[in-house]
């Protein structure tokens, strides 16, 4: 009985020391490499793309170098792997990529099944259509028969197929894998509608030469909530990605931008803000980072609002209202859990 009983304590005892260690792996790589490998689209206007460097831009690009300032110091310490909705989830689960930071839905089968670990969201959105206006069509529900283009490997397609069954419609698939095939196809007229996402559908038509001729119809039959991803088993590098996330959420709230965070560090008699920006306690450090962490993911590109503003928002060709995606004190969902 006694060996039994020390045979079961050595087990359990090596399973902790195992999850332990494991749970420090992804930052030890990360460091060793000197770099974060970020798993984006193959592009979509504002949200990822490449400038006329090569670049990689946009909202999701912009969280991973919040990343590696958190991690690095430097916003630059960023690789980026353009991934379809295929290959997004054998990157992830490879090890090709650190983290996935694109457009990415967060549900059961993908954390439970997959075993990924989701942010919270960062875009909150839902699947709708897009059609010419030529041919006439002013609903989703008129859209029986249509030949529709749609992203093999996503959510998208039993969303489709529900909405069609539940409708007692019928339609004919076209698959693609990207959305630049996608915009092809569509403005090829090989099907008549495409469906993702609301945000894609603006992101896609603000590229086309005529947007004007371009509708999204206004049925959303889906909800989406888009969120950045790790593997499961390292919480440490999990808790990284989404404390970063909420530092960024949390300035906005604050009113800390990437020109007054410096400032805001030095001179703030906020408890919150103080703790943030690392001027009092060291938060950093209980994520194995250094105090400086947020304050760096700050300044690399902006606080939430900012990011959002300068790649999707009102005033840029995708033209998108924060709307969900406003902080919670203007009516939306954007919430951060306290900096305490």
């Amino acid at each position: 009985m006694k060996t039994k009983i020390l045979s079961l304590a050595l087990g359990t005892a090596a399973l902790a020391f195992g999850a332990t260690a494991a749970s420090a792996a992804t930052l030890d790589d990360v460091k060793n490499k000197g770099f974060i490998q970020c798993g984006v689209s193959t592009g979509v206007p504002g949200f990822a793309f490449t400038d006329d460097s090569g670049d990689w831009q946009g909202f999701d690009p912009a969280f991973c170098r919040a990343m590696a300032a958190a991690v690095f110091g430097d916003p630059k310490a960023v690789k980026f792997t353009p991934t379809t909705g295929k290959t997004r989830f054998t990157a992830l689960a490879s090890g090709e990529v650190d983290v996935l930071a694109r457009n990415t839905t967060r549900t059961f089968s993908r954390d439970a099944d997959l075993k990924f670990t989701f942010a919270a969201p960062n875009y909150y959105d839902g699947q709708g259509f897009m059609v010419r206006k030529s041919i006439g069509v002013d609903s989703a529900t008129a859209l029986d028969g249509a030949t529709i283009c749609i992203q093999t490997g996503t959510t998208t397609e039993l969303n489709l197929a529900d909405f069609f069954r539940a409708n007692n419609m019928k339609y004919e698939p076209v698959p693609i894998e990207t959305n630049a095939e996608a915009q092809e196809k569509y403005l090829a007229n090989a099907c008549d509608v495409y469906t993702t996402d609301a945000s894609g559908l603006a992101a896609t038509r603000a590229a086309f030469e005529a947007p004007a001729e371009h509708i999204i119809l206004p049925e959303i039959i889906s909800k989406e909530p888009l969120a950045p991803l790790v593997r499961h088993g390292d919480e440490q590098w999990a808790d990284i990605m989404s404390w970063t996330l909420y530092a960024l959420i949390t300035a906005e709230e604050k009113g800390i931008t990437a020109a007054n965070a410096d400032e805001m560090a030095a001179s703030s008699s906020d408890p919150e803000t103080k703790r943030l920006l690392g001027s009092e306690d060291e938060l950093g450090v209980k994520l194995g980072l250094d105090k400086a962490w947020a304050l760096n993911a700050i300044k690399a590109g902006g606080n939430y609002g900012e990011i959002f503003a300068k790649y999707i928002g009102k005033d840029t060709p995708v033209a998108l209202e924060r709307g969900l995606n406003a902080l919670y004190k203007e009516g939306g969902l954007m919430y951060s859990p306290p900096f305490n």
